[in-house]
């Protein structure tokens, strides 16, 4: 029976599995790389993508609180898209165009980015990020004229002299409106080198302060008037009474003087509004004085500029993961398949130096593994031995053959010679065994000769309808004289409906080869039976007898050439060992089989079953 191999140790899985294996190993790792590197890529692109629209809204913002209308914004958002790579677009509310980076048929994007308006924008620019929610480069009447800048600028670089003095490292600044102010790079309070001898003597001992930096010009006088006419209303409605009027409030700096805080004066004196409604009407008063000024809101569109550009471009530090990657997958690879290609291929090899031994050697691989090629090693092994088993019948053969003619041409010989020499006189008897030593050189020869036209493929039958009871009966006629000089009985069993289609006269060596073998090894007063019957689709026939028995283990040889189960060398025990390996080729030639069936002491029982036919027209 061909023996089974586990599913877990057939080549074929296992050449699957470490191919799936390695196949995953490489995807999860192309993967994870893909992912990463794309993730981190995407990240920055999204950052960079963030900043430059952050950018792009303050610019324009920044356009637009400096102009009263967007005349000549085109210019602007040609440079914005050229330096960062996006589309740009403006429009009204209701969609009118009004400046566009790419062509006039381009489609906009479906939603816009943003809002673009001065007066309410939390944009975050070099002047803060404002809660107020104007932007703080719209300043409006609150500019300062260049008489006035000039003469702030003056007072300015005079403290900063006197802060220099001081080792104070300070730098003037201007805020959007063009007032100057001074900035300590340690983070210093200004108010402490004002208080020793860098303010004006008069307003350090009112109020701390310089007073021509810290108190608004007339531009920024005239433009707070109009402020607190704006808000009054507001605050009256709200039952909020102005004494006075607004006065700007300022932080330490002084960098943003029109972001301030505002003071409400009354008339016994001066308080610090916390009020938030006081808050709302003076900036949505701030708002109404500022809108003549600035452009009008629009809606910013922002898009893909080129699209023939890549989104982001790989970096060295990826390309060097990926390659790394990619080496790394390959190594992992070539060693798990190296380590599995030795394995498979060390049965082999040791499978192929073993064939290339000399045969006479009958070297024997071994078997390490379970799988194809443990079994491939076992099968080569058998072979071996097979090998092996049919070289010593070979020289058994030769022997035997070497035997079986030497006897009778040793006997011819000897006669011949005593006759020639006058010693023997031919008489009938001796020519007699003289002729039966001839019948037995022809019988070897002929048995050799079907043999080798047996092996040839070149063994020719006759076939034609026979009954198999007649085979039998003419079969046990030709043995019952031999049977009965041995004092055995010979016995037939016949089916009459049992038919052949079948050579009649090779079907009739190869019964009476079965006969003849089992008459030489029953002993006297024992039996020996032929018979034929129909089995279904088959004719048995068979041939028992009443000898010995076969052993156990001498069952699988009895069909070998030149083999006997005595093992002398005696004709007249053991025949020619030639018989029953006839009788398998002949059964072959006739799509039949050969069985023997025996027990110590039991007696034999061989089976020819062939194909049955059906009986010829002309027989009832």
């Amino acid at each position: 029976m061909k023996p089974r191999i586990p599913w877990r140790k057939r080549l074929l899985v296992r050449l699957l599995f470490t191919s799936v294996l390695i196949a995953v190993c490489s995807v999860a790792a192309t993967a994870w790389l893909a992912v990463t590197t794309t993730t981190s890529a995407l990240e920055e692109e999204q950052g960079q993508d963030l900043a430059a629209d952050n950018k792009i809204l303050a610019e324009l913002s920044g356009y637009a609180a400096d102009h009263s209308d967007w005349a000549g914004v085109q210019g602007t958002v040609r440079e914005l898209a050229a330096r960062t790579g996006r589309r740009i677009a403006l429009t009204t509310a209701d969609r009118t165009l009004i400046a566009d980076s790419a062509s006039h048929d381009t489609p906009l994007p479906p939603r816009p980015a943003a809002a673009v308006d001065p007066l309410h924008t939390d944009t975050y620019t070099e002047f803060g990020a404002q809660l107020s929610g104007i932007d703080p480069r719209a300043v409006g009447p609150f500019r300062l004229t260049a008489p006035e800048r000039r003469k702030m600028d003056l007072v300015a670089e005079k403290q900063k002299s006197c802060f220099d003095r001081f080792s104070a490292g300070t730098s003037v600044q201007h805020t959007p409106s063009g007032r100057p102010y001074l900035v300590v790079e340690d983070g210093t309070d200004t108010s402490y080198y004002y208080k020793y001898g860098c303010g004006d003597p008069v307003m350090t001992g009112a109020t701390g302060r310089n007073s021509a930096l810290d108190f608004p010009t007339s531009t920024e006088t005239k433009a707070l008037t109009e402020l607190t006419s704006l808000a009054r209303p507001c605050l009256r409605a709200k039952d909020m009474d102005l004494g006075g009027k607004l006065f700007l409030t300022y932080d330490t700096t002084g960098r943003n003087p029109v972001s301030g805080g505002f003071l409400l004066t009354e008339k016994k004196g001066v308080r610090r509004s916390a009020d938030q409604i006081a808050k709302n009407c003076v900036l949505n008063a701030r708002r109404t004085q500022l809108e003549p000024y600035v452009a009008p809101a629009a809606e910013l569109f922002l898009g893909i500029g080129d699209q023939t550009a890549p989104r982001f471009d790989m970096s060295r530090a990826n390309k060097t993961k990926i390659v790394g990657a990619a080496g790394l997958v390959l190594a992992v690879t070539v060693a798990v398949t190296a380590v599995v290609a030795m394995r498979l291929v060390r049965p082999l090899r040791a499978l192929t130096a073993a064939a290339q031994q000399p045969p006479e050697l009958h070297v024997r691989a071994p078997v390490r593994t379970r799988d194809e090629t443990g079994l491939l090693a076992e099968a080569f092994n058998d072979l071996t031995e097979r090998r092996e088993r049919l070289e010593e019948q070979r020289k058994a053969m030769v022997s035997d053959i070497a035997h079986e003619l030497r006897s009778p041409l040793t006997n011819i010989r000897g006669w011949l010679e005593v006759t020639r020499d006058g010693l023997v006189d031919p008489d009938p008897a001796l020519l007699g065994s003289l002729h039966e030593e001839a019948l037995v050189l022809q019988r070897i020869i002929d048995d050799l000769q079907d043999l080798a036209a047996a092996d040839a493929g070149t063994l020719r039958v006759h076939r034609e309808p026979v009954r198999a009871g007649d085979l039998v009966d003419q079969t046990a006629a030709a043995h019952r004289v031999a049977a009965d000089a041995a004092g055995v009985t010979l016995l037939t069993d016949t089916d009459g409906s049992a038919w052949l289609d079948a050579d009649p006269v090779r079907m009739r060596q190869a019964l009476g080869n079965l006969v003849s073998n089992a008459i030489r090894h029953t002993p006297a007063d024992g039996t020996v039976t032929v018979s034929a019957r129909r089995a279904g689709d088959d004719v048995v026939l068979t041939v028992t007898d009443t000898g010995p028995g076969i052993a156990a283990d001498d069952l699988p040889h009895v069909f070998e050439r030149f083999w006997r189960a005595e093992k002398s060398r005696s004709r007249r025990t053991g025949g020619s060992g030639l018989g029953l390996p006839i009788v398998r080729h002949l059964l072959a030639a006739h799509d039949g089989t050969a069985e023997v069936r025996s027990e110590p002491g039991k007696g034999a029982e061989f089976t020819l079953r062939l194909p049955a036919a059906p009986a010829p027209a002309d027989v009832s």
